[in-house]
């Protein structure tokens, strides 16, 4: 008797576990198919190909491309632009979706680059420097000639410095490019028409030009090698140049530290690039009279959704312009 009740003890126990293990499956079923299903989203994998120097800039512009891939839940991974490396020159056997290619300095070197993606139907999007094409690709980037004509416009309205051997009403300028904004050197000469063209008889001659290479000290170098007394010429022998624009924020920060070494400050207009905060710190103790400033990280972000367009609808706009802002320090 004591048996047959345990036996039945179990068989009802089984019983109950089945029921409530059938009854949880039930449940857990239902849910599944009343729950929304995510939409099916195109996966794309771009490559952005910038040099290597990775200043805020060129940082600016990894966080906006992966900011856009993010939204349209592709990838994208970060190359070096340098020749030596021969990483674009690979790029087309990749199987990349797309590709943002920053144009090193040798435009026929990077046409050709650029053609060979094109003749295995790769998308291509330029930032920073547009080539010169019968089939010209997407550009993303600022014009750098409205950029000249803006720095024209503030030194236009600003206070001549009476730097020696210089008129009171002249501005004798020098235009510093870096190694470190390889676009804005391959762009120069409509930098300097830009400025040209806002500032007319202002200017006491032709733009001096000058180029910095990727040591972040190398404006300091440049600005001693301008200013100081020359040994073997005249005592009295000063730089007649008042108003230097850089085109680089370290270029900018080490200008700024030199006019204060030199005791420069007043005498020497600059001209600053970028939002550092010790560029903004300069702009803010009057050392510096401005600073231009690009949306590096809407030039990234803009160039991954060009290439998504692309690849969707095979159009994009053919160029996009994200513009320059001018942040003034005190008059």
């Amino acid at each position: 008797m004591m048996k047959r009740l345990l036996y039945l003890g179990l068989i009802l126990a089984g019983v109950l576990s089945l029921t409530a293990f059938f009854i949880s499956l039930y449940r857990s079923l239902r849910l599944y198919i009343l729950a929304p299903q995510p939409e099916t989203t195109l996966i794309y994998h771009f490559s952005l190909y910038i040099p290597d120097n990775r200043n805020s800039f060129f940082q600016g512009i990894i966080r906006g491309a992966e900011r856009a891939a993010a939204e349209l839940e592709s990838a994208i991974s970060v190359h070096s632009i340098d020749p030596a490396r021969n990483e674009l020159e690979i790029a087309a056997f990749t199987g990349v979706d797309g590709v943002i290619v920053c144009p090193y300095l040798d435009d026929a070197l990077a046409r050709r680059q650029l053609e060979k993606l094109s003749e295995y139907q790769i998308p291509a999007v330029l930032i920073n420097h547009n080539l010169p094409s019968d089939q010209p690709w997407p550009f993303i980037g600022i014009n750098t000639f409205d950029m000249g004509r803006r720095i024209g416009l503030i030194l236009q309205e600003s206070q001549v410095p009476q730097a020696a051997i210089v008129s009171p009403e002249k501005i004798t300028l020098a235009l510093v490019y870096s190694d470190k904004a390889p676009g804005i050197y391959a762009e120069r000469e409509l930098v300097e028409m830009g400025i040209t063209a806002s500032l007319g008889e202002k200017l006491s001659g032709p733009i001096i030009s000058y180029r910095t290479n990727l040591n972040p000290l190398d404006a300091e170098a440049l600005l001693f090698n301008i200013f100081r007394r020359a040994e073997d010429t005249r005592p009295e022998y000063t730089s007649a140049i008042n108003t230097i624009v850089f085109t680089d924020p370290e270029d900018t920060i080490a200008a700024a530290q030199t006019l204060v070494d030199m005791n420069l400050v007043g005498r020497i207009q600059i001209i600053g690039f970028g939002a550092d905060s010790g560029v903004m710190e300069n702009v803010r103790k009057g050392i510096i009279s401005a600073s231009v400033v690009i949306d590096s990280e809407r030039i990234g972000y803009e160039a991954v959704q060009s290439l998504a367009a692309l690849r969707i609808t095979g159009y994009t706009s053919a160029s996009i312009d994200t513009g320059i802002d001018i942040i003034m320090g005190n008059r």
